[in-house]
């Protein structure tokens, strides 16, 4: 049997069956231990999967950094980032009209490009707005080529379906791969472990395994349709990078006053992550997310035990999600010609 045969039937028992050590993924141990840092004070790294590519254990996220009304500062913002270790950096296609990743295409220039492991999205689920909205960030970010492309946003039960049927989103990828403009394939979603279970699954169906994937990782999700139990094990099984986004929930999760911004992204952290991406439109919110990863330590079985239940009545229903229970986060949505 090859081995793309052998990693679809295995990933097919797993679904069906439920994956076993499932809790484990909230300790992060049986699934591989996180990797403390190097030395006190330092920026942690970790490898993306199979790739073995070596990404910062802290992400930048493209999103804030064209919500920042001043321009020169966000460029400050994605420049000290880089300056204090971080090489792993988030944008997307349909940030802030564009704006994201024009500012993190000024930021790259004068050296700053060879430093870093780029990664953006686009919404495009066929082929020619894919490849339409590679091209145009391509341009935008001043680069011949974009380390990390995901598709964005697959939050519905037939968005796997439409990217990887006839004419779909795939093609476009792996065209823009063969000539050189992208170099690894993941995708992303905020909304339902299953839907990525699908896209996963779709993907071994036709004979692809995704390089990283993207999705809410962090204290609420424990509780209530959780990425970490479901999905993760999953990735780190076939070796897939797990890219964990909305570590703090947009600050949402501060309200329940239950966590700390620090207990939240060393959770995130604590978990078999490859990279943890928090979004940063200032400067303070960069120094934090900074201070989360030097000091960071793999969490005891009391600690996470201790978040677990502080969390719990907040997180059982996703009160604190909304990304997962409302459509407020679903760019998409509400712009369909994006998808194409």
């Amino acid at each position: 049997m090859n081995s793309t045969k052998q990693n679809r039937r295995e990933f097919l028992e797993q679904v069906t069956l439920g994956v076993a050590g499932a809790s484990a993924a909230i300790s992060g141990n049986a699934l591989g231990a996180p990797v403390a840092a190097a030395a006190k004070g330092e920026m942690p790294y970790r490898k993306l999967g199979r790739s073995g590519e070596r990404v910062s254990l802290l992400g930048l996220g493209g999103y804030h950094i064209g919500v920042q009304h001043d321009e020169q500062e966000s460029l400050r913002i994605i420049r000290t980032a880089v300056d204090n270790g971080v090489n792993f950096l988030d944008n997307c296609w349909d940030y802030n009209g564009g704006a994201s990743e024009v500012r993190m295409g000024k930021a790259l220039q004068d050296g700053y490009r060879k430093k870093v492991f780029l990664m953006t999205k686009i919404d495009g689920q066929v082929k020619d707005a894919a490849a339409r909205q590679i091209d145009e960030s391509l341009r935008r970010l001043q680069v011949d080529t974009i380390d990390l492309v995901q598709f964005h946003e697959v939050i519905r039960p037939g968005d796997p379906d439409r990217i990887f049927g006839p004419g779909g989103a795939i093609e476009a990828a792996l065209a823009a791969k063969k000539a050189g403009k992208l170099r690894y394939i993941g995708f992303t979603g905020h909304k339902d472990p299953d839907i990525h279970l699908k896209m996963l699954r779709t993907g071994f169906q036709h004979g692809f395994t995704f390089d990283a994937v993207q999705m809410p990782l962090n204290v609420m999700d424990m509780h209530f349709k959780s990425f970490a139990k479901k999905v993760v094990p999953v990735l780190v099984e076939h070796g897939i990078g797990v890219l964990g986004m909305k570590p703090l929930g947009f600050g949402i999760i501060l309200k329940s006053n239950t966590v700390t911004p620090i207990e939240c992204l060393q959770y995130a952290m604590n978990l078999p992550t490859s990279v943890v991406i928090n979004g940063c439109d200032s400067l303070e919110r960069l120094n934090q997310g900074l201070e989360a990863a030097r000091t960071f330590r793999p969490l005891s079985p009391g600690e996470l035990a201790a978040l677990s239940a502080k969390t719990a009545t907040a997180g059982r229903d996703g009160q604190f999600e909304p990304f997962k229970t409302t459509d407020q986060f679903d760019g998409t949505a509400q712009n369909p010609a994006w998808l194409g």
